[in-house]
């Protein structure tokens, strides 16, 4: 049994803990679009940012991704209370499931974003004139917004089913025969459980900081042969020849793949090293902490850059 869940249990609990990861998920979508549209606020707010330089739009928009985690983390956070509270992990998996039961709607407006940005780009390149980019400009807006709320909801099932799956591992851990691989209890103030916490916390960080610099380096190698096709041919400038566009495509694709390579081993390879070095008591702090620390960064992470691009889009129009 597991603490605080009642012996007896009732199938309107399993609806209810489905409920609730359902409205949860419409939450987070809700306070998503708030934070990424241009129709309210918080971007309008971050575009007049930009009066000043740079530096200020760089902090409104770090401070609007960090405010937006409120109301998601909450959601989440009362969607994980009431599944445990009713049928202990077993409810929050549930809740993970009723939220999950959009991802059809969700992967549509995913795809949005990215399409219509394409066919901005495809509209630019075969000039077909500035009120078709506009027109664009328009979709890819919405795409961006309606793309931070797929990523919400990708975010908030992604924690749900990763608490679930945790619950499952201290279940299997306690109940082990007894030996080296079992678990008596879980002490959060135990020093090697605190200690792999705020271990677990640090992992989203590096996470984010080796996919960030990977980012950087492709986009250096591109614009050094960017300048490198502009100076040996400055015939490209005044569109008398084509670029090069398979060398910048090369570029792209080898460092799509080879640079996710560490991150991969990061997240692939920690476990599996802490398991093996450090013992299951390791790993029940090593999971909590990412898991906390991860859901966090990335809804700051995905609301601050959607609002970074509407906010251009906001200025562009005027």
């Amino acid at each position: 049994m597991i603490v605080g869940v009642a012996e007896r249990r009732y199938p309107w609990q399993a609806f209810v803990c489905t409920l609730v990861g359902l409205w949860c998920g419409l939450i987070i979508g809700t306070i998503t679009e708030y934070m990424t549209s241009y129709s309210y606020n918080p971007v309008k707010e971050l575009a007049k940012s930009c009066e000043t330089g740079a530096a200020t739009n760089i902090i409104y928009g770090l401070a609007l991704g960090y405010m937006s985690n409120t109301i998601p983390i909450l959601a989440l956070a009362a969607t994980a209370f009431i599944g445990i509270k009713m049928l202990g992990m077993f409810g929050v998996a549930l809740g993970a499931i009723g939220m999950l039961s959009n991802m059809a709607v969700a992967l549509a407006i995913d795809a949005y974003g990215p399409i219509s940005d394409n066919a901005g780009g495809i509209a630019e390149m075969c000039e077909l004139g500035h009120h078709v980019r506009e027109r664009t400009d328009a979709l890819d807006a919405a795409g961006n917004t309606t793309a931070a709320i797929g990523k919400g909801f990708a975010i908030g099932s992604a924690m749900l089913c990763g608490l679930a799956l945790y619950g499952a591992f201290v279940t299997r851990a306690i109940s082990a025969p007894q030996n080296l691989h079992r678990l008596n209890t879980i002490e959060i103030l135990d020093p090697l459980i605190f200690a792999f916490l705020l271990i677990g916390a640090m992992l989203p960080y590096m996470f984010a900081a080796l996919t960030m610099k990977s980012v950087g380096k492709a986009a250096l190698e591109m614009v050094k042969e960017i300048r490198r096709q502009f100076t040996e041919n400055p015939d490209i400038l005044i569109k008398k020849v084509l670029p090069d566009y398979q060398s910048c495509i090369r570029i792209a694709t080898y460092a799509s793949l080879n640079e996710m390579i560490a991150p991969a081993v990061l997240v692939i390879g920690t476990p599996i090293f802490v398991g093996l070095f450090f013992g299951p008591k390791a790993i029940a702090g090593l999971i909590p902490g990412a898991i906390i620390s991860g859901v966090q960064i990335a809804i700051s992470a995905s609301n601050t850059g959607g609002a970074w691009d509407n906010a251009k889009k906001y200025i562009e129009q005027g």
